[in-house]
């Protein structure tokens, strides 16, 4: 009975020491190392954080001080199916462009039907009003017929109006970049430096210093006074 009972239990531990080893040369054999970064990469996909942020964007002015007409044309040529810039040109799903800048905005051009929204914004077009229509038409002229979505890159709303400021019988001079200025600087701002406090002297203060006191009393220099016991 018993040699039975060592037999049974040696067949148990020698299968467990089995089962413990076969364990250990599967774990070696099939061993991966964690990722540095969970999960999957999706391309076209920045996570929140990478890249630096986005450039805050300037003036247009800063752009126009550097626009290429003939990069406009280029890019102008997305809006040829509705526009032309050449001068006499015929209106045609979008009013003729020639002579823009400076042109009452929704007037003239031929009796061009130009949106009720627009013609409500009034004034003249300038690099700055045109480049946030180019921008974004709709943001500009809520309500306008323009169905088209904007030029989201500042350079290329420049080089557009560049060629379109090109198309004129006096093409006006392009602006100087704006002369770029640090938050902060200048006077007043930031902390300031505390002047001097003060120091008088117990022959200043009195006989008593106690009765110079209060957060904007002067500070008093010397030994404090003892008094004087009574005969």
């Amino acid at each position: 009975m018993d040699d039975r009972f060592n037999t049974i239990a040696g067949w148990v531990l020698f299968a467990g020491i089995v089962a413990l080893g076969s364990s250990i040369v599967a774990g070696e054999m099939f061993h991966s190392e964690r990722p540095e970064k969970m999960g999957y990469p999706i391309e076209g996909v920045v996570q929140e954080g990478e890249g630096g942020g986005a450039e805050a964007e300037q003036p247009i002015e800063f752009y126009l001080a550097k626009a290429d007409p003939a990069k406009g044309q280029q890019v102008f040529n997305k809006c040829a199916a509705c526009h032309n810039a050449e001068k006499g040109g015929a209106n045609q799903l979008g009013p003729n462009l020639w002579d823009i800048i400076d042109e009452p905005i929704a007037q003239g051009k031929a009796g061009f039907a130009f949106s009720d929204p627009l013609k409500k914004i009034g004034g003249t077009w300038n690099w700055d009003n045109l480049s946030k229509w180019l921008d974004s038409p709709k943001t500009f002229a809520p309500g306008t017929k323009m169905t088209f979505a904007g030029l989201s890159n500042p350079q290329d709303r420049a080089d557009v109006i560049a060629f379109l400021n090109a198309h004129s019988d006096a093409p006006r001079p392009l602006p100087a970049a704006p002369t770029a200025t640090a938050a902060g600087e200048g006077p007043g701002n930031g902390p300031q430096k505390a002047e001097k406090e003060p120091v008088l002297t117990e022959q200043q203060t009195g006989a008593n210093p106690k009765n110079v006191g209060g957060e904007g009393a002067p500070k008093v220099a010397g030994p404090a006074s003892t008094a004087t016991k009574k005969p």
